[in-house]
């Protein structure tokens, strides 16, 4: 098994691990944003604002992600990284829309009221009183939907030939063929994806313990 741990191949490996991490980072960020504004769209407004944040976190979550990516790839014509990217962005953000929903759920009326008896208007409440307690009661939840994105990056490389991790040992694969070779590459593909995600999960749990104190 010495010859699957080269240089070439471990450095071979991290690149699809650089890609894997950029798009997930950034799908995070955007999907953060755009999932929070969703949430609070359909907990705190009415009217047709509400109604499309309804529609759209419902249609969304309803369709696999897998067609998202096909759709976003083939009908816009994006290139494929940017394309990883839109997908994931518009999968998760109708993910989070419903966490922060609950989330926003959770904290009691009286918050409002105390907040609005010091003079707040709503956007001063939503961002110093109700969001940071939301958040802290959210942080589970949204680390196990961020695990899930970093997760399903595996399917761009079937979908769209990106060369994230997957995609990277898969193409090893193809070079070696003894059973003992071909297992091994799936252990290292386990293996890194546990890492991360479990210190993402740590991660999360050290925060929360921080901000519940």
């Amino acid at each position: 098994m010495k010859d699957i741990f080269t240089t070439a191949n471990m450095l071979f490996v991290l690149e699809g691990l650089k890609m894997t991490l950029y798009i997930s980072f950034v799908s995070i960020l955007l999907s953060t944003l755009f999932g929070t504004i969703l949430g609070v769209l359909r907990s705190l407004t009415g009217g047709i604002f509400r109604l499309l944040a309804a529609a759209y976190i419902e249609i969304v979550r309803n369709i696999p992600n897998l067609l998202w990516i096909y759709v976003i790839f083939v009908v816009f014509r994006l290139k494929s990284v940017e394309a990883g990217v839109v997908s994931f962005t518009i999968f998760t953000s109708a993910a989070l829309g419903e966490i922060v929903r609950g989330g926003l759920n959770s904290v009691g009326a009286g918050q409002w009221e105390a907040a609005r008896s010091q003079g707040f208007n709503t956007f001063q409440v939503l961002r110093y009183v109700i969001l940071p307690q939301a958040f802290r009661n959210m942080i589970p939840a949204i680390v196990s939907q961020f695990v899930t994105v970093i997760k399903d990056t595996s399917f761009l490389w079937s979908v769209i030939a990106i060369q994230e991790l997957t995609g990277k040992v898969t193409i090893l694969m193809g070079r070696y063929f003894q059973v003992g070779q071909v297992f091994t590459l799936y252990l290292i593909l386990a293996l890194i994806y546990f890492v991360v995600n479990y210190t993402l999960s740590l991660l999360s749990r050290r925060l929360q313990q921080k901000l519940t104190y």
